[in-house]
């Protein structure tokens, strides 16, 4: 059993340098790492931190940390806004200690359709650095049936332990919210969808000497929608994300159940709005992903745990990974929204 983990994990690496892109499960809160058209799109300011840890029971955990911001900037006379945000995050992988890290500046411009519609477009621009903090592996060459050997070469020559690279994409993405005054009502629904491209400079991403590996141009898609269930206090929040990475996809699906334990003032600001939501998702063959989501003013507070059901299961367990979000946001014409952004 202690061998085909080993070889589970040798496997995972080669994945990774194979240059699959990081992300977390709560995809709604790191919105630049699913499209940049989403600057600025839902409040007129909105800073989130996101924490990932996964694999904890493999070996040395995966971890991934991210922040963003974003904020309007102008505002036409015709409802039409410029908005621009940062993104950044930092991953390790492994026993080997690959990190990754990247960070980006999103600028978008959504254009009024009319009073309920808008269509956004939006570049992204960024350097993104690799490296590996030790060398001192398992690796494929070296199984001999029945063990790693490590008096077998590896055949492996690192060039660069570290390197950085410019980095670039681009997003579109289409808002519809009939809902009245932006406010928690049983009337009208909001729909989001979009389509994105990230890394179309492809750039060499391989440490190896003589490698060729460029950096596959990641192409995504989502919608994402909200409305009220008759005039109960629940909501519900579904959403769905597709990737595709080379040779790698990823499709994965659910909603949030949320429900508005208080609704917000919205004349006065003196009452705050406070809801609670348990999300249920499914990472098509990988993971089911079970989400709590607590709304309080201006704060959001996330968590995730992906229940593993691939392949991988027999060396992890079925406990994929561990997730948290911290988020805030603030409007301008309305102190504290009820709804969720």
């Amino acid at each position: 059993m202690r061998y085909f983990t080993l070889l589970i994990l040798v496997v995972c690496f080669f994945s990774l340098t194979k240059a699959q892109d990081v992300h977390f499960s709560q995809m709604k809160f790191s919105p630049f790492t699913v499209n940049p058209a989403l600057a600025g799109l839902e409040n007129d300011i909105r800073a989130i931190v996101n924490y990932r840890s996964q694999w904890n029971s493999v070996a040395a955990p995966f971890t991934t940390i991210g922040a963003s911001y974003d904020m309007r900037f102008f505002e036409s006379k015709n409802g039409g806004f410029l908005a621009g945000g940062l993104n950044f995050y930092h991953d390790v992988a492994g026993d080997m200690k690959m990190t990754t890290s990247n960070v980006n500046l999103n600028v978008a411009y959504h254009l009024a359709i009319n009073s309920e519609s808008s269509f956004g477009a939006a570049i992204q621009v960024g350097y993104a650095q690799r490296g590996i903090g030790t060398t001192d592996g398992n690796w494929e060459s070296q199984y001999d049936g029945t063990s790693f050997n490590n008096n077998i070469a590896s055949g492996e020559s690192f060039g660069n332990m570290n390197f950085g690279h410019l980095d670039a994409g681009a997003g579109f993405v289409y808002n519809y919210d009939s809902r009245r005054n932006s406010s928690f009502s049983s009337e009208g629904f909001s729909l989001t969808a979009g389509v994105s491209a990230f890394h179309l400079n492809q750039p060499d991403y391989s440490f190896i000497v003589g490698g060729e590996d460029d950096l596959h141009m990641r192409i995504a898609g989502f919608l994402q929608s909200e409305f009220a269930i008759g005039d109960t206090k629940w909501e519900l929040m579904p959403a769905l994300y597709y990737q595709r990475q080379g040779g790698h996809q990823e499709i994965f699906g659910g909603t949030y159940f949320n429900y508005n334990i208080r609704t917000g003032s919205q004349r006065t600001g003196f009452v705050e709005n406070f809801s609670i939501g348990y999300g249920a998702f499914y990472r098509f063959g990988d993971a089911f992903v079970n989400k709590l989501l607590i709304t309080y003013s201006n704060y959001s507070l996330g968590f995730a745990y992906d229940v593993n059901v691939s392949s991988l299961t027999q060396a992890t367990r079925a406990r994929g990974g561990l997730e948290f979000m911290l988020r805030y946001v603030f409007d301008k014409s309305s102190r504290s929204r009820a709804r969720i952004d």
